[in-house]
């Protein structure tokens, strides 16, 4: 008979789970990007308003200093993200609620670059102006470009998204294209007179196209699930307001592209792409105002029923300054006062919302609640 003697017994206990490194960035997901885009639109809406009032452009000069600055400290914090939490990372491509937010970076990137040769060159020169927005408008638009492909990649393959839980974040990342669109004009003066201006005016119109098809392809969900299921919860209601950006951005598109057009191609397409701003501006910003309206009515209802803070709120923010510099623009082009007073009045709505968030915000940060420092085992952060 063959016998086996027994094991030892291990007297050694088990490994500690590793705590994390970094633990405050833990929970630091792309949303945050939000922020950077609802600082840097008061700037570019500000600067693009047709009345302008003493020491204005000079707020607007410190609010994109402000934003650049966030900009800078979020990449930071972002990368420090993907190097210490890669599996919280991940998790958040495969959560359908999460992953659209990866639209944000590419929109913060463009709007603190458009900031840059707006305000921001009365303090670094028209030069380095040109050259900080060219490398952000570079980054922003591939960046843009790929996750409007990657994203409903994603929410097709991976996600399993039910028609219940559609919501406005669904359109983040088809929408980071026409932000390109609206501030890539900006750049059209600054590059020789030819192709190179004729290139990139009809690459924004491509990317106006490509946006402006894919929200008409999804925006009909979102109001189908609203209809259907009822009220979105509490803490996303403010996320309504994200519809209004692809129409304040589509509007305020059209109407740079109009003022660069002439500089840039034969003058029988420059007067008809003139003519095309106004045509499509003012019915896209009619059906803005009643979003605009119904967005509105949904949040009082919310905050009746005591809708908390929450990272939502900065939904209030870059929708409407789209919106503020989509009727500016008209302004320009149809020299209606009204436009001009609707640039304004949603320009009054759009800092308050923005001292609301920035200042609930700083709230969440400073007391540890937006952003606690847990030290949880990888196993029991699954």
């Amino acid at each position: 008979m063959v016998t086996t003697a027994p094991l030892p017994f291990r007297t050694t206990a088990p490994a500690a789970p590793r705590a994390h490194k970094a633990p405050r960035l833990r929970d630091l997901g792309p949303n945050w990007y939000a922020s950077v885009m609802g600082t840097a639109i008061i700037a570019n809406a500000g600067a693009a308003l047709p009345y302008q009032l003493p020491g204005q452009r000079a707020l607007c000069t410190l609010l994109w200093a402000l934003a650049a600055v966030a900009l800078a400290v979020l990449l930071t914090a972002r990368a420090g993200h993907w190097l210490h939490h890669r599996d919280q990372a991940r998790a958040h491509l495969l959560d359908p609620a999460v992953a659209p937010f990866y639209g944000c970076l590419s929109m913060a990137l463009l709007a603190v670059g458009a900031g840059t040769l707006l305000v921001g060159k009365d303090l670094i020169g028209t030069g380095a102006a040109v050259a900080a927005d060219t490398v952000l408008f570079t980054a922003g638009t591939a960046v843009g470009l790929v996750m409007a492909v990657v994203v409903p990649y994603l929410m097709v393959v991976r996600h399993k998204a039910e028609a219940a839980q559609a919501s406005p974040v669904w359109l983040l990342p088809v929408v980071a294209p026409m932000v390109s669109a609206a501030v890539g004009p900006l750049l059209v003066p600054h590059l020789p007179a030819g192709q190179p201006r004729e290139a990139l005016l009809l690459a924004c119109y491509a990317m106006f196209g490509c946006s402006l098809l894919a929200v008409l392809l999804l925006l009909p969900l979102v109001l189908g699930r609203l209809i259907t299921q009822g009220p979105l919860p509490l803490a996303l209601t403010p996320a309504l307001f994200l519809v209004l950006g692809p129409l304040g951005q589509s509007t305020t598109a059209v109407n740079q592209l109009a003022d660069v057009a002439p500089g840039a191609i034969d003058a029988p397409y420059a007067r008809a792409l003139g003519a095309f701003a106004v045509v499509y501006g003012v019915p896209v910003m009619g059906f803005a105002l009643l979003w605009l309206a119904l967005a509105a009515a949904m949040l009082v209802r919310a905050a009746r029923r005591g809708m908390g803070f929450a990272m939502t709120w900065w939904a209030l923010t870059f929708p409407v300054g789209t919106c503020v510099t989509g009727a500016a623009g008209l302004a320009r082009h149809t020299g209606l006062d009204a436009f001009a007073w609707l640039a304004a009045a949603l320009f009054a709505g759009l800092v308050t919302a923005w001292v609301l968030a920035a200042g609930h915000t700083l709230r969440g940060l400073f007391t540890g609640r937006l952003l606690p420092a847990t030290r949880q085992p990888l196993a029991a952060s699954r």
